[in-house]
């Protein structure tokens, strides 16, 4: 039988990187959008400073007075397309990070409980497959991103199981293939 997800006698050391789902899952959703947002506040002060910048070629200042209202004009649609931009990137990368976490701790409980890195493998094949779905990539750019999801899940995952065997918690597939090892060691001791 597989351990349970949280374990209520010893806290949360059978959950993955130690911590219950409903934390870990406002934790990396919280840090996708905060990630998110800077790229997004980035490209976006970019982005609106060019558009202004070329919305308002025809009418160049002249005088030095011309010059500062421009660049202060030009200063706050800066930081507006960054705010605009940041909060709607951030809301993005925040959904999708959400989202791979809720499908793996969705696989976990499926497999009865087996938290191992075979479920965050399906987690990011199945969230790089909603993302190319949900954008309409074509057939090699969808490939491209499910190889993404694939290397990224598989690095995740064996990445929570290393951290998980130094607490102490051994992976499902550990046990599987030592099997025969570990039940006649048992009988010796």
């Amino acid at each position: 039988m597989a351990a349970p997800l949280v374990d209520h006698a010893s806290g949360a050391s059978t959950s993955r990187l130690s911590l219950p789902f409903q934390i870990r899952l406002l934790a990396t959703t919280a840090t996708g959008f905060f990630a998110g947002s800077f790229l997004g506040v980035s490209y976006g002060s970019q982005t609106a400073g060019l558009r202004f910048r070329a919305e308002n070629a025809h009418r160049l200042p002249t005088s030095s007075t011309g010059w500062f209202l421009y660049h202060k004009s030009k200063n706050y649609h800066m930081m507006l397309g960054a705010i605009k931009e940041g909060l709607k990137m951030g809301s993005k990368v925040g959904f999708w990070v959400g989202g791979f976490f809720v499908v793996e701790e969705a696989i976990d409980r499926v497999r009865g409980g087996r938290a191992d890195f075979l479920s965050t493998v399906v987690a990011g094949l199945s969230v790089a497959g909603g993302f190319s779905a949900w954008h309409r990539f074509p057939l090699i750019t969808a490939t491209r991103t499910a190889r993404i999801g694939l290397l990224s899940g598989l690095a995740f995952g064996l990445t929570e199981d290393a951290l998980g065997l130094v607490k102490g918690r051994r992976p499902f597939y550990v046990d599987f293939i030592l099997g025969s090892r570990d039940a006649s060691e048992k009988d010796v001791i």
